[in-house]
C-alpha cells in the first residue's frame, strides 16, 4: 500500500517543486542573499513535515535561488531577525531543525554559493551536502554581537572542535575546499563544472535503493546518536528483525538470489 498525502505549497519567498521522486525547497530571496525569514524556516518545516507522509518523495533538496548564496542566515535587516515572539518558547529555526532531525526522508544540501551563519544550520541538519567549487562557509555571528547557539545542536558532530571553535570565534569563512577536508560536505564539484552534476549523481546512487531500508534505516541512524553503547545495541537488536520483514527485504534477497535487479515496493 502506498501512502500519499498531503500538498506543497510555494511562496514568494520559498519555491517547493516536485521533480520526480526529489522534492526541490529553494529559498528565493536571492536579492537578499536568500536570507532566512520566519516564512522561509516556517515553510520549509511544514513541506519537511508534509514529506513524511508522501511515499512518492524520496529525497529532499535544499538550496538557494541563484549562484551566489546558499543562504546568508538571518535577515539582519529585519526589526525581528532572530524571534517573533520572545513568550514563544520555540522560534522558528529550532522548529525546523526539529523537524529535520526527525525527517526519515533523506534530506540533501545543494550549496550553491555563501553558506553563513543559519545559512551553516540549514546546511548542517541535512544528511548529506554537496558543494560548488566557489561555495565560502562561515559562522560571523559574533561579528554582529551574537552567536551561532542553535546551529551548533546540528554543527559540533560534523566539523573537528578546534575548527569549530576557531569559526566560531573568529567569524572568518573557510572555503569549500576546507569544508570537503573538515567533512562539512561529502562533495564539491570542479572548479567550472556545474553542482548539478555532482548532486544528481549523489541522488542517483539513492534513489535506486531500497525505499523502505532507506526511511526505516535513517530513523534508525538517527535514534542510535544520541545513545550509549548498550542502550543502542538493544535498540538495533530488534530493529534489525524489523528490516528483515519488510517486503522490499524479501525482494532484495530473492532479487540477489535470482541474478537481477530488485523491484522496490517501498514497504
Amino acid at each position: 500500500m502506498s501512502i500519499s498525502s498531503g500538498t506543497f505549497t510555494s511562496s514568494p519567498e520559498l519555491s517547493a517543486e516536485q521533480r520526480g521522486p526529489v522534492l526541490w525547497l529553494t529559498i528565493t530571496r536571492e536579492e537578499r542573499r536568500n536570507a532566512m525569514s520566519h516564512g522561509v524556516l516556517a515553510g520549509m518545516a511544514q513541506a519537511i513535515g508534509t514529506a513524511q507522509t508522501r511515499r512518492d518523495i524520496r529525497a529532499i533538496v535544499i538550496t538557494g535561488a541563484g549562484s551566489k548564496a546558499f543562504c546568508a542566515g538571518a535577515d539582519l535587516q529585519s526589526a525581528k531577525a532572530f524571534t517573533t515572539d520572545y513568550s514563544e518558547p520555540h522560534g522558528h529555526l529550532a522548529q525546523l531543525l526539529r523537524v529535520a532531525k526527525a525527517s526519515t526522508v533523506p534530506l540533501v544540501a545543494r550549496v550553491n554559493g555563501a553558506c553563513m551563519a543559519g545559512g551553516m544550520g540549514l546546511m548542517s541538519m541535512c544528511d548529506m551536502a554537496v558543494a560548488a567549487h566557489h561555495a565560502v562557509f562561515g559562522l560571523p555571528e559574533v561579528k554582529v554581537g551574537v552567536f551561532p547557539a542553535q546551529v551548533l545542536s546540528v554543527l559540533q558532530h560534523l566539523i573537528p572542535r578546534r575548527k569549530l571553535a576557531e569559526m566560531c570565534l573568529t567569524g572568518e569563512p573557510i572555503t569549500s575546499a576546507q569544508a570537503l577536508e573538515y567533512n562539512l560536505v561529502n562533495y564539491v564539484s570542479d572548479e567550472g563544472s556545474d553542482v548539478d552534476a555532482k548532486l544528481q549523481w549523489l541522488l542517483d546512487r539513492m534513489l535506486d535503493k531500497s525505499p523502505a531500508a532507506i526511511r526505516r534505516g535513517l530513523y534508525t541512524m538517527k535514534k542510535v546518536e544520541a545513545m550509549a553503547f548498550e542502550e543502542s545495541m538493544s535498540f538495533t537488536e530488534s530493529q534489525i528483525a524489523l528490516f528483515t520483514l519488510t517486503e522490499d527485504a524479501k525482494e532484495g534477497q530473492k532479487a540477489f538470489q535470482e541474478k537481477r535487479k530488485p523491484v522496490w515496493q517501498g514497504q
